[in-house]
């Protein structure tokens, strides 16, 4: 396998581009060697279905599109970003606050530190921001 391999697609800021993310991104990982049977696989879809909806949901209309970023860095280090171009950066809500959404970053942050992984949020160009994990990239020995 090469040293580095990435992928990335760009979707309409709807919600029918959500699991059309997950599909992108379930399709990529098992071409590069994960089953999709494979705790990591699973773990990565619904990480990817929070970041998608939270890129669709909370850019109230000033972000038209999303960009899935996935990149396998060395067989060692997987990284997932998601791209939109609303410049308000993910906020954590208090533990007190009764809302029936808002967790998206708490489950995200959640799972992926469950992994070994970490999350961070890198400003783009336009004015946008990325939100990024990096995971250990974990392939089952098949028998």
């Amino acid at each position: 396998m090469a040293d580095h391999q990435e992928a990335s697609v760009t979707l309409p800021s709807d919600a029918a581009s959500v699991p059309a993310a997950r599909r992108f991104v379930a399709d990529l990982l098992t071409e590069w060697g994960l089953p999709g049977e494979a705790d990591l696989a699973d773990t990565v879809r619904l990480i990817v279905s929070e970041l998608a909806t939270n890129a669709v949901q909370h850019t109230f209309g000033r972000s038209p599109t999303f960009t899935v970023d996935v990149r396998l860095e060395r067989d060692e280090r997987l990284r997932v970003g998601v791209t939109d171009s609303h410049p308000r950066w993910p906020r954590r809500l208090p533990a007190a606050v009764q809302q029936d959404n808002g967790r998206g970053m708490v489950i995200i942050r959640s799972l992926t530190a469950e992994c070994g992984g970490r999350v961070s949020v890198t400003p783009t160009e336009e004015g946008g921001k990325t939100v990024w994990i990096a995971l250990p990239w974990t392939v089952p020995v098949q028998s």
